[in-house]
């Protein structure tokens, strides 16, 4: 080609200008059409205006006229403007607009001496090549910038230094689900610390048998954190088996096989420790009531027992030391939790998060299915004797006169709101803070009483020897969103400004909201608002004219979206998102379910989820992970008489036969929808609803990056002291594919953290497979190790009292809407060299 002569081209000189024209032409035509959706909807002209002018570009080409690579580098010039606008200096928001044409760019310049010598003209070779040069390291920049982490909020000040650990205070073991009964997930131990956790290496690998497989990823997965009391660890599988292993070792000492199995949701997230020998600790705060001694048969077994709920609603208690059954407890160491519920069927009540060892009272919640039905198994609280598993109390929170088992002939109160996610023990005041749910079913409260308004989506605070109310304190009115409170409250000592303390609890919720509740009273430390929102048009529903948002605290990933956060990894899918989110009715945190197709965000998924939070109490920061993913959701009116007629003919459960376009979302009425998205029944309402996750073409999230965070809160200033992206598309990427590119975009997170005094955050519930170490002050990432598959489990830390050596132990079943699934138990500890 560069041999012709002026004015003309050789062949392939020729067919690359077609294609080139006809490719930059079907460019054009697909952002002028969508555009002009976009633009019908009310959304941004740049798209439409773009795409005509990238049309007339590419007939230019078509037509040889070196015009047509002029106005597209015009154009090219003109989007860099545009995305400055539009989304300022923020990373993946500018790579989204700008990479595309920036490689587009760099071809058309470079086939700019074609059209011209196609013209006559003399080709301006040079200039054109070093053009093309400025615009590829451009974009190569660009490409490179994908590689690097971009802290929504980047550290700012001066990394304080360490605070070595008292050895009076140090950490000696990890007995309770979040380390302490405060729920704090802090361990008061630095021999790994930020300066030596690059020597870590896997101390030992345990295989549990146990493996979470299902064909969707969800039915069933290992969310697990340990227990660590003296020389023993303690496990528990998705099918609530339960394992001992060396600390040192991780050899089994004995396993005990439960195999429990429901038709969902297998999964076990913790377990329970009680010692009979230890000193009974009463109460110090004034007026609380007395914990009830009790005692084991001195040579009996089980004077120290592990106790366990299970996914098909049994209260199991273990001998610590041999894995047998404890006689004493219940009938031959079990009890029924379905007893007093009436019809309870899998999956409609099950337990996944540990029980609450409250002084001498085993607390539990349960598991009601969502969006299946109006009439399910109530939510009743309860607490057993630790020792005879007798039931001490229970409270219905759909009818607070029935304080033990209901009346012959009755049930405790259907459908009330329930407690999922694990609960805390305040021993100074002898209270349980429970993180309450919302009443079945979740997106439609037509038929909620005065009691279910109460207490749904609040944080309950009862007496643990009576089962009393002390206080209750709602986080969302008439929850339509399934915006449950989804974590373990952590007990703080919250600092004020006159340097004082109190006694309080923090919390996070899916509502991506931080509270800070006055322990003893629930009345609300930091700010709350109640923020007028907008009701909707669902017939018979209770809409709240208010609802609350903590603004005295930071708010994770709960910003109002505009058209401008849409996303994609190229212009394309970007502004498919953005024609989706223009076709949405959108009115902020707490717009309402319709017959229309709503958008909630972040939705049900998270905000902030079941891992809870860590606490620093020396560096006075706190740690949320996050996730942001968004959901649409519409609802449909269900025919009276058809509805009667298909709840009369249908089974109890059976496969989701919805249909996202239909005008009826039909199904059967089983719980096995809600294990994924789609079409789900609302039974026993005037609808039935579709929801699914806001995502684009490629089934990645629609708004921009990170899709996952992890945020130290400064407890003092009440304000972010960093903010970073954790996890990467290494496993994971569009439609599933593995990228196999270690990309940090930030990944929705599901599990907990570790927080400890060497001045290090562990986390490892992303979609990659990693556990991770960030330095606690700065945020940056100062370690990482590779996991054979994902983790949803909670890493925790332990000293050994044999060789003093530190552990840092995290399972690893598999990631979220992985296909990876294994059954590992992994301890890291610093290499002996």
């Amino acid at each position: 080609m560069t041999n012709a002569a002026p004015g003309h081209l050789g062949l392939l000189g020729r067919i690359w200008l077609i294609i080139l024209g006809v490719v930059l032409a079907l460019v054009g035509l697909f952002l002028a059409i969508a555009g002009g959706r976009l633009a019908l909807l009310g959304g941004s002209l740049y798209f439409v205006v773009t795409g005509v002018l990238v049309i007339l570009s590419g007939a230019l080409v078509l037509a040889r006229r070196p015009a047509g690579a002029i106005l597209f580098l015009v154009v090219s010039a003109l989007t860099v403007v545009w995305a400055v606008w539009e989304v300022g200096f923020d990373f993946w928001p500018l790579v989204s607009r700008l990479l595309a044409f920036g490689v587009g760019a760099t071809v058309v310049t470079l086939s700019l001496p074609l059209l011209r010598r196609a013209r006559g003209l003399r080709p301006a070779t040079l200039p054109s090549l070093g053009l093309a040069l400025v615009l590829a390291v451009a974009s190569g920049a660009g490409f490179a910038g994908m590689f690097v982490p971009h802290p929504p909020v980047p550290f700012a000040g001066t990394a304080a230094p360490l605070v070595p650990v008292d050895p009076e205070r140090e950490q000696k073991d990890w007995a309770h689900y979040g380390n302490d009964q405060a729920g704090r997930r802090f361990a008061a131990l630095d021999q790994i610390n930020r300066d030596n956790v690059g020597q870590l290496k896997v101390a030992w690998t345990y295989r549990t048998g146990d493996v979470a497989e299902s064909p969707t990823g969800n039915e069933a997965e290992d969310q697990q954190t340990p227990l660590q009391i003296g020389d023993r660890v303690f496990l528990c599988t998705p099918h609530n088996n339960v394992v001992a292993l060396e600390a040192d070792t991780g050899k089994e000492i004995w396993k005990a096989e439960i195999n429990a199995k429901a038709s969902v949701w297998n999964r076990c997230r913790g377990l329970g420790y009680f010692d009979a020998a230890a000193p009974l600790q009463q109460p110090t705060a004034a007026g609380a009531t007395p914990v009830t001694a009790v005692a084991v048969v001195p040579g009996a077994l089980c004077q120290r027992r592990i106790l366990m709920n299970t996914i098909n609603a049994e209260l199991i208690a273990l001998d610590a030391d041999t894995g047998a059954f404890c006689p004493d407890f219940g009938t031959a160491g079990r009890v029924d939790l379905k007893v007093g519920l009436g019809a309870a069927p899998d999956p409609d009540y099950q337990l996944t998060s540990p029980p609450t060892i409250a002084g001498t009272t085993v607390v539990v919640g349960g598991r009601i299915a969502d969006n299946v039905q109006v009439d399910m198994p109530g939510g009743v609280m309860r607490g057993f004797d630790v020792i005879t598993g007798a039931l001490r109390w229970a409270f219905d929170p759909g009818n607070p006169a029935i304080t033990g088992l209901p009346p012959e002939g009755q049930t405790y109160t259907r459908s009330t709101p329930n407690v999922w996610a694990p609960m805390t023990y305040d021993a100074a005041s002898n209270t349980v803070f429970m993180p309450v749910g919302s009443p079945s079913v979740d997106l439609w409260g037509g038929s909620r009483t005065a009691l279910d308004h109460r207490y749904g989506a609040s944080v309950l605070a009862l007496d643990a020897t009576t089962g009393r109310e002390r206080w209750v304190y709602q986080t969302v009115h008439n929850d339509l969103w399934d915006f449950d409170v989804p974590m373990q409250p952590t007990l703080i000592d919250f600092p004020r400004e006159d340097g004082s303390s109190v006694p309080a609890v923090m919390f996070g919720t899916k509502a991506g909201q931080v509270y800070v509740l006055d322990r003893a009273t629930g009345k609300p430390l930091t700010e709350v608002v109640e923020q007028p929102v907008k009701p909707g048009t669902i017939r018979q529903e209770q809409y709240a004219p208010t609802q609350p948002r903590s603004v005295g605290m930071p708010q994770i990933g709960a910003a109002t979206l505009t058209e401008a956060d849409m996303w994609g990894a190229t212009p394309f899918d970007q502004l498919l998102c953005r024609i989706q989110f223009k076709s949405m009715r959108y009115d902020g945190l707490y717009t309402v379910p319709g017959t229309d197709v709503a958008l909630s965000f972040p939705g049900s998924l998270g905000g902030m989820n079941w891992g809870g939070l860590s606490v620093d109490p020396e560096a006075g920061l706190a740690f949320f992970n996050d996730m942001r993913l968004g959901l649409w959701i519409q609802m449909f009116p269900q025919p009276v008489e058809q509805s009667a007629q298909r709840d009369a003919a249908q089974p109890k459960s059976g496969p989701n036969q919805g249909d996202v376009d239909g005008k009826v979302a039909v199904n059967a009425g089983g719980e096995t929808p809600n294990t994924g998205m789609g079409a789900v029944p609302l039974k026993g309402t005037p609808y039935s609803v579709n929801k699914n996750r806001f995502l684009s073409q490629l089934q990645i999230p629609c708004q921009k990056p990170p899709f996952g965070s992890l945020t130290a809160i400064d407890l003092k200033t009440r304000k972010i002291v960093w903010q970073v992206p954790v996890g990467t598309v290494q496993d994971t990427g569009p439609f599933g594919i593995k990228m196999m590119l270690p990309i940090p975009v930030g990944m929705p997170t599901l599990g907990g953290t570790l927080a400890t005094q060497g001045g290090l955050v562990f986390i490892a519930g992303t979609q990659d497979y990693y556990l991770r170490a960030f330095d606690s002050r700065t945020g940056a990432e100062v370690w990482k190790g590779r996991l054979p598959v994902g983790s949803q489990g909670g890493p925790m830390t332990y000293k050994s009292q044999k060789t003093g050596k530190q552990y840092i132990v995290i399972s690893a079943g598999g990631a979220r809407q992985s296909k990876d699934r294994g059954d590992y138990v992994i301890a890291y500890a610093l290499d002996d060299r």
